[in-house]
């Protein structure tokens, strides 16, 4: 097995870990769920736009690291395809 190959498929595993974690740190979309509820939070600038700018970068990172995993996983079938 060549070197570029296994460094690729290595990359493909880095990757893939890395859009699972950054899915995973996500924040819900659930925050109405606490109105029906019934619960009585103050409703400040701070408390409603807080998770805005974590949410905005993580949500940024999801689709960077995804359309790098998507070019890659491109990049190593056609290295395995025309490179054998």
């Amino acid at each position: 097995m060549p070197t570029l190959q296994i460094v690729l498929g290595v990359a493909l595993i880095v990757f893939s870990l890395l859009i699972i974690l950054v899915v995973l740190l996500q924040e819900g979309h659930q925050g109405n769920v606490k109105a029906i509820a019934g619960s009585h939070v103050a409703d400040t600038f701070y408390t409603r736009h807080r998770g805005r700018s974590i949410d905005a970068f993580l949500e940024r990172w999801t689709k960077m690291i995804s359309v790098t995993f998507f070019l890659l996983v491109v990049a190593t079938n056609a290295v395995l395809f025309f490179f054998k």
